[in-house]
């Protein structure tokens, strides 16, 4: 297998390379940099710039807004997306509920949603989890009643990212009781704004406020926001799981983290030489990159026979990207960590009163490794976590 890119995709390496130093605003670029969280201006103002490129959902279908980029093409893009570093356009829009209304939405579900989902005119969530049903989705309990034109529904989500931020929420919700677990469940859009709704911030333990639980109370979403069949919810819900996890492995991450571990290493002594001298963290650092190697081919395998399934649907092989990819990232952030040392401790600009600049004096370091340790520990967790996913492939790909 010749792994290298041809001319014509090293071409458009350098051409989507060029346009992240040009395009990507300086400070949202500094934010990446240091690990800090992009607001909701500042991500809509990025994904906008992405949008008037042409570039803002390149997996999506030409005649919807997207590229018509190859399986190759769209992953040079995410690595450069990654190590520019930029902002990830909102994966929710992008990868789930987007190729999810593409592929099972009515033809007005498409015309009156894709061109706002694609310029972040509307903020999607995701109401999946619940108490009591995580990782096992299937378990949910929030129940949706017809009424009419309307369905009437009652229940809780958790762990609900960005909701906060969103103005529409793609939502699971059981309709038939009596059925077993994986049937009976209906996939519906709801509008954020919508009586009974109601939101409240879970604040994780880094002190940031990106998760909430979200109650619903009595809330009418139109049966016309059903996205395909009453009670086959699951099915949709399998379908953008399995595009979550294709673009899960974030292997651009943690080349970016490799690289960043680099540069420190060169700056911090040991033994009165440079770190990067050391054979020993040579040696970590040549197997993080060796796995990451391996799970590029993989990934861009998975995507390109994804590509030839009926109707795009994704591989359930991609659990392996989702599992080893937030494997990896947990790794190159610890690599991180490593190389500081006591430098990793975060810092805290509230300690300096008075100082509104105080926060561009931090240390580079600090801000670096803290924030992309913090973030690395939930990957295993987010999108389902690893052991569901072992439990995915032994299932369906293993056979066991």
């Amino acid at each position: 297998m010749d792994l290298r890119y041809t001319d014509e995709e090293l071409a458009f390496r350098d051409e989507v390379r060029a346009f992240f130093a040009t395009a990507l605003p300086p400070e949202i670029r500094r934010k990446c940099e240091l690990g800090q969280r992009i607001g909701k201006d500042e991500m809509k103002r990025w994904v906008r710039i992405l949008h008037d490129r042409g570039w803002a959902t390149p997996s999506w279908a030409p005649e919807w807004g997207g590229t018509g980029w190859d399986a190759v093409r769209q992953y040079i893009f995410k690595e450069e997306l990654a190590m520019a570093p930029a902002p990830e356009p909102i994966s929710f829009n992008m990868n789930m509920i987007g190729p999810t209304l593409i592929t099972f939405g009515s033809e007005e579900q498409k015309r009156r949603f894709l061109p706002r989902i694609a310029r972040m005119d509307y903020w999607f969530c995701q109401g999946f989890s619940e108490p009591g049903a995580g990782s096992d989705l299937a378990a949910l309990r929030t129940s949706a009643v017809r009424d009419g034109d309307h369905y009437l529904v009652n229940g809780q989500k958790l762990w609900t990212s960005t909701a906060h931020h969103a103005d529409w929420c793609f939502l699971l919700v059981r309709t038939d009781p009596a059925a077993k677990k994986q049937q009976g469940i209906t996939y519906l859009l709801m509008d954020m704004r919508s009586p009974g709704v109601s939101v409240r911030p879970i604040v994780t333990i880094d002190g940031h406020h990106e998760t909430n639980e979200m109650f619903l109370d009595n809330v009418r979403i139109p049966v016309a926001n059903r996205v395909g069949e009453e009670n086959k919810g699951w099915d949709y819900a399998k379908y953008l799981l399995g595009h979550e996890r294709s673009g899960i492995a974030r292997v651009g991450v943690s080349k970016f983290r490799v690289r960043r571990a680099r540069q420190l290493a060169a700056q911090v002594l040991q033994g009165g030489r440079p770190l990067i001298e050391d054979e020993r963290f040579q040696e970590r650092v040549a197997e993080i990159e060796v796995e990451l190697k391996a799970l590029e081919i993989t990934q861009m395998r998975l995507i390109a026979e994804t590509a030839k399934r009926p109707n795009g649907k994704p591989d359930p092989k991609s659990s392996i990207l989702k599992m080893k990819g937030s494997q990896l990232q947990q790794a190159a952030a610890e690599l991180l960590l490593e190389v500081a040392g006591l430098h990793a401790l975060e810092f805290d600009p509230g300690f300096v009163a008075g100082r509104p600049d105080a926060a561009e004096e931090a240390d580079d370091w600090a801000l670096t490794i803290a924030a992309n340790h913090y973030w690395a520990r939930h990957v295993s967790i987010v999108g389902g976590s690893n052991e569901i996913q072992r439990n995915i492939l032994a299932k369906t790909v293993l056979g066991l």
